[in-house]
């Protein structure tokens, strides 16, 4: 394996860090720690975004099933939200990178915005990225965001679903287990379908589901680089070398077997989906089939949907593209959420 490029601002100390196994979440928390300063310092328009005005703050709290769950929220000091807006992270992705500019961007716009490392991923406890039932995945989100929606500041507050990528593929989920708890979704690039240019042939792919059932954390599913695919604007992609604790290797078998399993029953229920949607989708994506957020668009019974297809743009839309191109999707999300949350408050 060819050296890892020094990442800038890294000292040999740190880079002792970053080199370490991030199996489990303490040696992820370890490396986070030590680089979230000359993370917020890179040169990309999402870390623009300043905090004065803002309330922020992180945690970790133990779940019912005992595992302690990394999350964190963003909300403006001094007003009330006019929503509260519920993340949901992309695969072997985490609340702390990418999504931190973007959550102080919707905090600066009057929105309560939170988010969850899910268990494997991030700072939160359990093997990297290893899924070992997308449904259980889904209810430890249900979980926590359901506490959030309890807490008496914000109960009487409209709430949203925003997910991108996988997190597209876990707020649809979260949406068909509880139909009428949230009052819409932003979906951005949602993994409604896996691109057939990045899911192994049938053949490879039935011998991968056979031998997930005995070696199931294994990382022997073949995959094309996620940030070459993801990203087209050529400097903003070798920012997510940053990304120290996303995890870039092999998928590990049952979480593959998972992902292809959930994006199957997602597409057989689309006509299920019933709550006001947003779908943002780049037309030269080839991570996620945009064809199926089309689809979705059709086929959802919501009869309040709005489908946004940006032309030439890839996977990742608020992190990888020119920064015109990240300023206007993020204006269709403001400008969503502000008619969405105006419907349910009547201010």
């Amino acid at each position: 394996m060819a050296p890892k490029k020094r990442l800038q601002g890294v000292d040999d100390k740190l880079q002792k860090l970053l080199d370490a196994k991030m199996d489990e979440a303490p040696a992820r928390r370890r490396a986070r720690e030590a680089i979230k300063e000359i993370q917020l310092g890179i040169d990309h328009i999402l870390f623009k975004t300043p905090t004065d005005g803002l309330k922020i703050e992180e945690s970790y709290e133990v779940n019912s099933r005992g595992l302690e769950i990394f999350c964190k929220s963003w909300l403006p000091e001094a007003s009330r939200p006019k929503a509260i807006v519920c993340y949901c992270h992309g695969y072997g992705d985490t609340c702390t990178f990418f999504f931190e500019g973007i959550a102080r961007k919707l905090a600066s716009y009057g929105y309560g915005v939170f988010a969850m490392d899910y268990p494997g991923f991030g700072l939160s406890d359990g093997l990297h990225c290893h899924i070992p039932s997308f449904d259980i995945l889904v209810d430890d989100v249900i979980e926590h965001y359901s506490k959030v929606k309890e807490n008496p500041e914000f109960h009487t507050l409209p709430s949203f679903l925003f997910g991108q990528s996988l997190g597209g593929a876990v707020a649809l989920k979260v949406h068909l287990k509880q139909p009428r708890a949230w009052n819409g979704a932003i979906l951005v690039a949602p993994m409604c379908k896996i691109a057939d240019d990045m899911v192994p042939p049938w053949a490879l792919a039935q011998i991968l589901i056979g031998v997930a059932k005995f070696l199931p954390t294994k990382k022997l599913v073949p995959q094309k680089n996620l940030a070459e695919a993801a990203f087209k604007d050529l400097k903003k992609r070798e920012m997510t070398a940053y990304n120290v604790i996303a995890y870039k290797d092999k998928p590990r078998l049952q979480t593959a077997v998972e992902m292809l399993r959930t994006t199957e029953e997602i597409e057989r229920r689309l006509e299920e989906v019933s709550l006001p949607l947003l779908i943002l989708h780049g037309e030269a994506d080839i991570v996620t089939d945009p064809s199926v957020s089309k689809a979705l668009h059709e086929k959802a019974s919501s009869s309040d949907k709005k489908l946004i297809l940006y032309m030439d743009a890839y996977h990742s839309l608020l992190e990888g593209e020119p920064d015109e191109m990240i300023v206007r999707v993020f204006g269709d999300i403001i400008s969503w959420l502000n008619e969405h949350s105006e419907k349910f408050t009547g201010s």
